[in-house]
This record gives C-alpha cells, sequence and structure tokens, in this order.
C-alpha cells in the first residue's frame, strides 16, 4: 500500500515536470537543435526560455494586489 502511494506522488510530480517542460520548449530555440557553438549560449537560450515560462505563467494568475489605503479609509 506504501509503494502505491508513493508511486501516486512520483507521478503527480513528474506530470507537473512534464508539463513545465513542455512550456518552456513552446521557445522554437529550445525545441530544435542550437547550432551556436559560443561556449555558454545554450544555458543563456535556456535561461531566457524559462523566464518567459514563468513571465507566462506568473501574468496568466497575477498576485492579488491590496490597496492598504483604501481598506484604513473605509474602516
Amino acid at each position: 500500500m506504501a509503494e502505491r502511494a508513493l508511486n501516486r506522488l512520483v507521478s503527480g510530480v513528474r506530470v507537473v515536470v512534464e508539463h513545465v517542460i513542455a512550456g518552456v520548449k513552446r521557445c522554437r530555440m529550445v525545441k530544435e537543435v542550437l547550432r551556436l557553438t559560443t561556449p555558454g549560449v545554450s544555458d543563456l537560450v535556456m535561461e531566457i526560455a524559462c523566464g518567459l515560462h514563468n513571465l507566462r505563467v506568473a501574468c496568466r494568475h497575477p498576485v492579488p494586489v491590496f490597496n492598504v489605503q483604501s481598506l484604513l479609509n473605509s474602516a
């Protein structure tokens, strides 16, 4: 029973990771063969693609902003 619960936990994490990888691969440069041979360029391309993915996710679910001044005035 414990092994089944562990497998369920691992598979749930795997699904999240695979969705993130698919989101990063929306950038065409990440998905195809990178022909740039300058050292560090492939890492930079991956960092930029991950940053764009994080920005896309952050804009999809924006964090609500509370106006503290309006809360104090209404009380």
